[in-house]
């Protein structure tokens, strides 16, 4: 077991919808947060993360910070995604060796396994087939921080773990309908047809794809578990274990929200792959399990999104 007692620990993406949550989760251990704005450092500039990482002295390093986006994004900007992701984690790892942190953990994602992997998907699938091509870019990238971790841990005997989260939702969440993902963007339709009151909400494709989805804050927990409890050479699969169809997803979010009207598929959109479900049993054996079911785990989403709606913070339109 790693202690974090008395530790000084630097959240790298504290502002991100995960980095956040990591920082409300270590606030309830015994140690000292560091984080840093991007105007104040820059992980693009390896001479300054650098600096920073030999002025603060961090004892541990949680790497969440990433160039993110959607499809769209990634067809548009590859370069940048595959660049910016690999030089920011590059020089964050590279800086924590040479000042000699005694645990990362880097958060990778579940896009960095093959299109067509088996289901649920195992740790092992990694680099066994094709990826997706709308987003190899940012999944290439994903693959380079993990084996970096991993080659850093052969090398040097550094103590570098890697833990690859579902699909997330929750507080701090993206609500720009032309950035978000499945959640964020069900509910705000919802709730926006709840208000207009319109009779139908629709969603894209048939509704049968599965997919899994877990609460932000109970990823911000495995994380800070794993780091805690974890010391091994392979990456973890951080998820719920569990998948909803999509037209079921929908249900739930108008039932949560209050929409009462019909849902009603638009066919002329497409699926994506028919399902996409992590094996979460190396991480369950280890005795973590999530706090949150769909269900609560929607209803606190919601509550945040009403309140930050109504603060005008919630990011409904961000560029």
């Amino acid at each position: 077991m790693y202690s974090l007692r008395g530790k000084r620990v630097f959240v790298a993406g504290h502002r991100g919808m995960v980095g956040s949550a990591i920082v409300r989760r270590l606030a309830g251990e015994d140690c000292e947060i560091l984080t840093a704005s991007r105007s104040e450092l820059d992980l693009r500039d390896q001479a300054a993360v650098r600096r920073w990482t030999a002025d603060k002295r961090p004892d541990a390093v949680v790497l969440a910070a990433a160039k993110v986006g959607g499809i769209l994004a990634n067809d548009t900007y590859p370069a940048d995604f595959l660049y910016e992701n690999l030089v920011i984690e590059t020089n964050v790892i590279e800086a924590a060796f040479r000042n000699e942190v005694g645990k990362l953990i880097f958060l990778g994602s579940s896009c960095i396994y093959p299109k067509f992997a088996p289901q649920p998907i195992p740790e092992d699938a990694l680099l066994t087939g094709p990826l997706e091509p709308t987003n190899e870019w940012y999944a290439i990238a994903k693959i380079a921080g993990l084996k970096l971790c991993q080659a850093y841990r052969r090398q040097h005997g550094v103590d570098y773990i890697s833990a690859m989260p579902t699909n997330l939702y929750g507080p701090g969440d993206n609500y720009d309908l032309e950035k978000s993902h499945v959640i964020p963007a069900l509910m705000r339709k919802a709730h926006e047809a709840k208000l207009a009151g319109e009779k139908v909400l629709q969603i894209w494709g048939s509704g049968t794809p599965k997919r899994e989805f877990l609460h932000v804050d109970d990823a911000a927990d495995a994380m800070v578990y794993l780091l805690k409890n974890y010391s091994g050479d392979g990456h973890v699969n951080v998820g719920s274990g569990e998948d909803i169809a999509i037209i079921d997803l929908a249900r739930l979010v108008a039932s949560v929200v209050g929409f009462k009207g019909e849902i009603r598929n638009d066919s002329t959109k497409p699926d994506g792959p028919p399902r996409k479900l992590m094996d979460v049993s190396t991480l369950f054996e280890t005795g973590w399990r999530p706090q949150y079911d769909l269900e609560s785990g929607l209803k606190h989403a919601y509550a945040w999104f009403m309140e930050h709606v109504e603060k005008g913070e919630a990011r409904l339109n961000v560029a």
